[in-house]
């Protein structure tokens, strides 16, 4: 079969990687993919943005697409699942209504609400007035977030009252976001461990994948500003079988069943960010509708089984007996970003070292290009560098091993990935 990844960043690349090991996939192709994606065996980059879905519709039915799966956000919010399954293709993610649980969090928020899944308490605000009346009212920390889709950084931990209040009113007066601002949640700060919960679903059926912790602060110990996340590794060791089971129970299963209720019926991968506390009780924090950047990364490092015909059987009804297999082994991942990022930051820096070699290691690409033959710096987040190892700690030294070998002026990465499982284990 042929299988099309929609998208150009690190978890397309890793999504596109992990399509081409089956031995049931003759072709890979990715719209529009990056230098990395293009170098992987079986697979061709497709000078198509994700956005132009008409274009990636016609590409798909002339090439007889067997399977479409979508890397970004941005496309499932505007229906790009809807117009593949118009035309009779296989697209795996949500539909359109089904993706407002997250280009959303107004409507997030509403819902977990509505079907009683446990999360933080919360107000959503058009009006500056109005949100700095509540936001004097709440205790500190608090959280501040534009409703809408901001490429994940539209999320402000406030840890002070007039930081909050700043954040409000960048948002809804400044137009930080433009339109994703233009409403903004304010909501309780919840204390305890993060952690992803990515699953894949027919609607009714959830298969979890394994678990991971992603680090969203750009800098060491958590601290700067949220970016679109500087790591991550698998598994977690906050979500062990009990705590697995709990979340499919309280989270999963009720989201989906609520879902399916309220008419918008969910299919694809679901990530529930999940906070859990010093109580044990896991509550979600954000929901994505798809999979995590950069979770993808070293969740496909760990992933045995064939992704493309577990995608495929979920989409035919087969979901019951898709069981996916992992290495026992932990993988972690290193973003190398562009210094400056998320803020202001400088491209087209030549990268060297990516020829290097180091066992059990895997460099994905996320916001690179070729420049007169050369790959350069085209984005924030450059590279993730993922790395295997029986322990986290072993793991993460891999990793950094294959992040010595690769330079760019300006690179900059954090030291601490996986700095909680580590403390566990030593």
């Amino acid at each position: 079969m042929k299988v099309l990844i929609v998208g150009g960043g690190g978890r397309e690349h890793a999504l596109a990687w992990k399509c081409a090991q089956s031995a049931n996939v003759s072709k890979v192709f990715c719209a529009p993919g990056n230098i990395g994606s293009g170098e992987e065996h079986k697979v061709k980059n497709i000078p198509i943005e994700a956005e132009r879905i008409d274009s990636l519709v016609a590409f798909a039915l002339e090439e007889q697409i067997t399977l479409t799966i979508i890397g970004p956000e941005a496309p499932l919010a505007a229906g790009i699942v809807d117009e593949f399954q118009s035309v009779g293709l296989h697209c795996f993610g949500p539909t359109k209504e089904s993706a407002q649980l997250e280009a959303s969090k107004s409507f997030t928020k509403d819902f977990l609400k509505r079907h009683d899944i446990p999360t933080g308490e919360y107000e959503t605000f058009t009006q500056l007035d109005e949100a700095i009346e509540y936001i004097n009212q709440r205790p500190v920390p608090i959280v501040v977030k534009a409703d809408g889709l901001a490429a994940g950084k539209g999320v402000v931990v406030a840890r002070t009252r007039q930081e909050a209040l700043e954040a409000a009113r960048s948002m809804l007066i400044d137009n930080t976001f433009g339109e994703a601002g233009a409403r903004i949640v304010v909501e309780e700060f919840l204390e305890g461990e993060e952690a992803s919960f990515i699953c894949m679903s027919d609607g009714e059926t959830a298969i979890p994948f394994a678990s991971s912790q992603d680090h969203k602060a750009r800098d060491n110990g958590d601290k700067g500003p949220n970016t679109g996340g500087m790591g991550a590794y698998s598994p977690a060791p906050i979500v062990d079988k009990r705590m697995r089971d709990k979340i499919m129970e309280t989270i999963i299963y009720p989201t989906l069943e609520g879902m399916k209720n309220d008419g918008r019926p969910y299919q694809g991968f679901l990530y529930a960010g999940v906070m859990i506390g010093s109580d044990n009780v896991p509550k979600v924090l954000e929901f994505n509708c798809r999979f995590g950047d950069p979770e993808t990364q070293p969740i496909m490092m760990r992933l045995k089984s064939d992704l493309a015909e577990a995608c495929l059987s979920v989409l035919n009804g087969g979901a019951q007996n898709v069981a996916l297999e992992w290495d026992s082994r932990a993988s972690l991942g290193v973003v190398l970003a562009a210094q400056g990022y998320p803020l202001s930051f400088e491209t087209g820096d030549i990268i060297t070292g990516l020829d290097s070699h180091v066992t059990d290691t895997k460099v994905f690409h996320a916001g690179t290009k070729e420049v007169d033959g050369e790959c350069v710096t085209a984005g924030g987040r450059v590279l993730c560098v993922v790395g295997l190892g029986e322990t986290v700690g072993e793991a993460q030294a891999r990793a950094h091993s294959r992040v010595a070998t690769i330079e760019w002026q300006g690179k900059y990465s954090r030291t601490d990935i996986g700095y909680r499982a580590i403390m566990r284990e030593e």
